[in-house]
């Protein structure tokens, strides 16, 4: 359970914090309908158009969260010389978040997410991307632009936030986070299949089930508390993690938190009851509280207990939105 003064007290710290997200942004484009008919032409649904929306998504909806729990996002992201990208840095001015993080590439498309909302439910997505790994020259760009807010005090945490389409590069990672310890700035990791055991020294590991399971190479998933257990203890070998919060999706968090004695604190949270009307972004909100409670030196079991809490708020609505503080502030307050 949480102590009320110090839970008042860690949601005050987040608004000095600014978060430098590092990672694969993207357009979340939602096209909302009614669905009353099943099409002549194939056993689909016909979806008679009403709303169409543009939200920002992946690493800047990240971005997103960090803003709604009273944080400054910095976003460092690559995105193309193309129209989509032109909208993107419309989104995010809209939002009233710097932009100077961002570079252009005449290389690579932005990507686009497309989701075909019928009755209030996800039908397809159609995704527009590159997935290559950036060139030399615009990695050596961006860690360019990452180092200048690194370097004038504008970090308080580092965030990659992985997507698998190619801004973040092996030689990317390994050059932040040395220069992140250098500079003191603790690095939370949210993680994808290509770069997983690339991410060496973090102080923060966020993978899903099936993250851990594919990045370990493991025959089968672990199914119990135990298992997870002794597969993270694993991955914390390998990767010289601090600590890893391994979210189960509905069967809630389970986090392993390496002390200076070289012993381990664990804990295993389950889900809080929800009506899930959409999981999409709940990775998102949950790397970003953690983040925050990182920045916060907050006990490992707070931020666990934090995050697991507001990944199940966002799942209540459809489409990928951010936390709202004041409602996890709330609901934190309840179980107390």
């Amino acid at each position: 359970m949480f102590d009320k003064e110090k839970l008042t007290e860690l949601f005050g710290k987040f608004s000095g914090f600014k978060a430098l997200i590092i990672g694969d942004v993207m357009i979340d484009a939602y096209l909302w309908g009614k669905v009353e008919r099943i099409s002549p032409e194939a056993p689909v649904p016909v979806v008679s158009l009403k709303q169409r929306e543009n939200r920002l998504g992946g690493a800047a909806n990240v971005a997103l969260n960090i803003q709604s729990l009273g944080a400054t996002p910095l976003v460092c992201a690559v995105v193309g010389q193309d129209d989509k990208g032109t909208q993107f840095f419309d989104l995010m001015k809209q939002g009233g978040m710097p932009c100077d993080g961002i570079i252009t590439s005449p290389s690579r498309k932005t990507t686009v997410k497309f989701r075909i909302i019928g009755n209030n439910t996800q039908l397809l997505r159609v995704d527009e991307e590159t997935e290559s790994d950036l060139k030399l020259d615009e990695t050596n760009r961006l860690f360019d632009r990452i180092a200048t807010f690194v370097k004038t005090g504008n970090a308080h945490v580092i965030i990659f936030e992985d997507y698998d389409k190619g801004v973040i590069t092996p030689l990317l990672i390994d050059k932040v986070v040395a220069l992140a310890h250098e500079h003191g700035i603790p690095v939370a990791v949210d993680p994808k299949k290509k770069n997983f055991m690339h991410y060496r020294g973090v102080d923060l590991f966020k993978p899903n089930m099936k993250e851990l399971r594919e990045g370990l190479k493991l025959d089968e998933e672990p199914s119990t508390t135990e298992e997870v257990l002794k597969s993270v203890s694993l991955l914390q070998e390998k990767l010289n993690a601090g600590m890893v919060l391994t979210t189960l999706s509905d069967k809630g968090v389970i986090y392993s938190k390496k002390n200076n004695d070289k012993t381990y604190e664990t804990g295993h949270f389950p889900a809080h009851l929800r009506k899930i009307a959409d999981v999409s972004g709940a990775g998102d909100t949950v790397i970003s509280v953690a983040s925050l409670c990182l920045a916060a030196c907050a006990a490992p079991d707070v931020m666990a207990r934090l995050a697991n809490l507001a990944g199940g708020l966002v799942c209540e609505q459809v489409g990928v939105v951010p936390v709202c503080k004041e409602q996890l502030y709330s609901e934190a307050m309840k179980i107390i």
